[in-house]
């Protein structure tokens, strides 16, 4: 796949706004594991090879397992995720689907005995950005780096 262009250099301005946005949703309050693991969840459905493969590592320098990345995509059969975690998904999959599911009640009011209300903000807001990135990455064919030999 061939890049088609290097949207950072084309619009630096913007580029800096919407990374200022990734650094504060990510400095909100949410534990890194659960960052890691909605950027890797969204960036799954939205088939991101670029966010997968930036994403995959920065969860394993953070300490994530390779049994739980390697189960995400079947999470909701898997016992290796929290409740927490199991709820932050769902609404991942929620809002990244979201023409399809429309928000449900039932995955939006799962999330109330895990999460305060600044919780589900930030939490909301970290689904949007990564799906934002995912838009730009794939939207401009971003392509992940070959292994090093």
């Amino acid at each position: 796949m061939t890049p088609r262009l290097d949207y950072a250099k084309a619009a630096p301005d913007l580029y800096k706004a919407m990374y200022a946005l990734e650094r504060a949703v990510t400095s909100a309050g949410l534990e890194h594991s659960l960052i890691e693991l909605v950027k890797m969840r969204a960036s799954q459905i939205n088939g991101c090879a670029f966010c997968l493969d930036m994403h995959s590592k920065d969860a394993r320098k953070a300490g994530e397992t390779e049994a739980r990345l390697y189960l995400l995509n079947a999470w909701h059969e898997a016992p290796h995720y929290t409740d927490r975690e199991r709820a932050a998904l769902a609404w991942t999959e929620a809002l990244t689907l979201v023409s399809t599911t429309h928000a449900p009640d039932a995955v939006y009011d799962g999330l109330s005995p895990h999460f305060t209300d600044a919780e589900k903000v930030q939490l909301t807001m970290l689904i949007n950005t990564i799906n934002a990135w995912n838009r730009l990455a794939i939207g401009f064919r971003a392509v992940p780096p070959l292994p090093k030999a």
